[in-house]
């Protein structure tokens, strides 16, 4: 039996072979701490502590014992590192793909939502946007880190770009959410609503929109695309704005706050180190995004990651996203 306090937050989050990992791309050690991470995120948007998680496996006869000990080495650390007990969970066999299931619970005494924008708010994005997809295409091409997180191949590219390749490759195989910085927002009044982007900024600024029965314009100018991924993807001609628009995977925070909040945000950002940056502003209107550039203002369309959407790619795909 687990105490929780007079607000208990749950999440549940899935990692499914061929879908959101591949084992030949992911030490399991890495993918343990993903595993966990991705639910820790979940929590940090709400502005909560996380406490307990149970953890469920759905494995075939051929996963060597390894590797089970790998992602349970994983799973303990980020445990330990986040102070989260694990206290139960579930073993099953299966003929199908590798499956973890992970439910963490949480508690808060302010919790923020998805609904609760008003109009006039700013669009904050904490940290940066895009190195996570840009990890996906790396590993589609060849790189790869090691259990311990060192970078054991860059794949396509030369070790004159191996930095940039492996600050990628952990973004997108080990991310490293703003916790403590989401815990803190509950004992300062300064935000409105909150998401972790997950899914795509496009997709997830669209959910706060319909949740809130607002809109939002945001500023491509505005969008802090990450520095290393972006030199990746100019070298080989890709779309700098659509990899932070679109990616997802990144797990920093989207939130909503009104202007006055914004000096309180950053001073409590820089306890942290943590960059802000505003992305735009929510309005009156029907549920949309619009995105303002040098050539004019358009509707976004979002193109994150859908479950269920007919095109949906799995990480062995040429979408951009994994998740």
């Amino acid at each position: 039996m687990l105490e929780t306090g007079p607000l208990t937050l749950v999440t549940t989050d899935s990692l499914v072979e061929g879908v959101h990992f591949l084992r030949e791309w992911t030490p399991p050690r890495v993918l343990g701490r993903k595993a966990l991470t991705i639910n820790l995120s979940d929590i940090a948007a709400m502005a909560g502590i996380p406490r307990q998680a149970t953890v469920s496996l759905c494995l075939p006869s051929d996963v060597p014992l390894g590797f089970i000990d790998g992602l349970y080495d994983g799973l303990l650390e980020r445990a330990a590192e986040t102070g989260v007990s694990i206290v139960g969970g579930n073993l099953s066999a299966t003929a199908g793909p590798i499956v973890i299931d992970i439910t963490l619970l949480g508690h808060g005494d302010r919790v923020l939502r998805r609904a609760g924008a008003q109009p006039g708010d700013l669009v904050v994005i904490t940290g940066t946007l895009g190195a996570a997809a840009e990890g996906l295409r790396l590993l589609r091409k060849g790189a790869r880190i090691g259990s311990e997180g060192a970078l054991e191949s860059t794949g396509v590219w030369t070790e004159t770009s191996a930095a940039a390749v492996l600050h990628c490759l952990r973004a997108q195989l080990d991310p490293n959410p703003p916790l403590a910085f989401g815990r803190a927002l509950s004992e300062h009044e300064l935000v409105h609503a909150a998401i972790d982007i997950s899914d795509g900024l496009s997709g997830d600024l669209l959910a706060v929109c319909t949740e809130s029965e607002l809109g939002a314009t945001i500023d491509a100018a505005g969008v802090p695309v990450d520095p290393q991924a972006a030199s990746l993807e100019r070298a080989r001609g890709g779309d700098v704005l659509a990899l932070a628009l679109h990616g997802g995977e990144d797990y920093q925070l989207l939130l909503a706050i009104p202007p006055d909040s914004l000096e309180g945000l950053r001073d409590l950002a820089v306890i942290w180190d943590l960059p802000l940056a505003v992305a735009g502003r929510f309005s009156a209107g029907p549920p949309a995004v619009q995105l303002k550039s040098e050539a004019g203002e358009r509707s976004l369309t979002p193109e994150s990651h859908e479950h269920f959407r007919p095109d949906r790619r799995s990480v062995r795909g040429e979408a951009v996203t994994g998740r």
